[in-house]
């Protein structure tokens, strides 16, 4: 079924709409949140919430032409919020890695006083991402965005893990370069 559909449907308040956004999209929906959580459990509950979320959202929302992206974006936050929940006091592994690697071109100031506005901030980052080549922007969004591995970016893109370590390594560097050129320190 066409997204606009489905979205008449969220908008109609029908029910079948949860049903079709599960066939449509469900298999992505629990990869990318078993990406971040590592368990499967973890991550049917997350794409359940997922559902319920977009149903609370659509409307004011209509999420007609970025669907996935939309259910996307709500899979990963609640994912995200399921870690840090099963892992109050101790992080998990998998997000700390992510997260280390990210923080030498995005760590932000903890005063919030320092912070950087989140909606330049996004304009600035989605500007760099288009400005990457296809690839290199595909492979930084597999990691970073769905978080998948290192091994299974290689595979996906037929490379070795060293070709994708540092083409991450280079990426970051320039992400690190172009904020700082729009005054966004770090």
């Amino acid at each position: 079924m066409e997204d606009t559909k489905i979205v008449d449907l969220y908008l109609a308040r029908n029910e079948a709409a949860i049903r079709e956004t599960d066939e449509k999209y469900g298999k992505r929906l629990f990869l990318l949140s078993k990406n971040i959580t590592s368990d499967g459990e973890d991550a049917k509950e997350c794409v359940s919430d997922t559902y319920l979320d977009a149903w609370n959202r659509i409307p004011p929302h209509e999420p007609r032409s970025y669907l996935f992206a939309f259910l996307a974006r709500i899979a990963r936050a609640a994912s995200i919020d399921r870690c840090r929940r099963n892992t109050r006091q101790k992080r998990a592994a998998h997000i700390e890695e992510l997260s280390r690697e990210l923080e030498e071109c995005l760590a932000a100031p903890d005063d919030i006083a320092c912070r950087i506005d989140d909606r330049y901030f996004a304009e600035t980052l989605n500007a760099f991402l288009g400005s990457l080549p296809e690839t290199e922007r595909n492979v930084f969004l597999r990691r970073y965005w769905y978080a998948d591995g290192i091994e299974a970016v290689a595979i996906r893109f037929g490379f070795g893990k060293g070709k994708v370590k540092s083409m991450l390594f280079r990426t970051r560097v320039k992400l690190k370069d172009y904020l700082a050129e729009r005054g966004i320190l770090l």
